[in-house]
């Protein structure tokens, strides 16, 4: 299977790294299999970035959590993410909570909106996905195949 990962930089060996804010599924290494999603993200702040494409191949040794859809259980495991809270997988598979769907987590979180006020919002949504690595030997399921320039439209 091939993934996608967009990025402002050529990615050739994928890692793991803190950052300020914690994501949907914790911290991790973050594709997609849309290609044009992948562009987006290399493109979202307006500037020229790269598409970097790997070769995944699932390891059965691993442990995997997959979300096939929304559901209770992926809102659940969003918001302890986003609070912080890790988990013991290797890789998560899912849905992602794009901006829009983000926000909606965010006002969710903060007691603003309720859950079925969420999942009212939320079934508007298109369709997305991302699968994300949490350890070196989640890492070691994808293999660097190339990457092409994805130009944004900072004016």
């Amino acid at each position: 299977m091939i993934l996608y990962h967009g990025s402002r930089q050529i990615v050739e060996y994928p890692e793991i790294r803190k950052a300020k804010y914690n994501k949907d599924f914790y911290f991790g290494f973050y594709c997609t299999r849309y290609e044009e999603q992948a562009k987006r993200w290399a493109a979202r702040y307006g500037e020229s970035g790269y598409l970097n494409k790997y070769e995944y191949v699932p390891d059965e040794r691993l442990s995997y959590k997959v979300f096939d859809e929304m559901t209770e259980e992926w809102l659940d495991f969003i918001v302890a993410c986003r609070r912080g809270k890790s988990h013991k997988y290797d890789i998560v598979e899912g849905p992602m909570a794009d901006d829009t769907i983000y926000n909606y987590v965010q006002n969710y979180i903060d007691g603003k909106i309720s859950r079925a006020a969420f999942w009212e919002l939320a079934k508007f949504k298109y369709p997305t996905h991302q699968i994300s690595f949490h350890t070196v030997s989640a890492l070691d399921t994808l293999k660097f195949i190339g990457s092409e320039v994805v130009y944004g439209n900072k004016k």
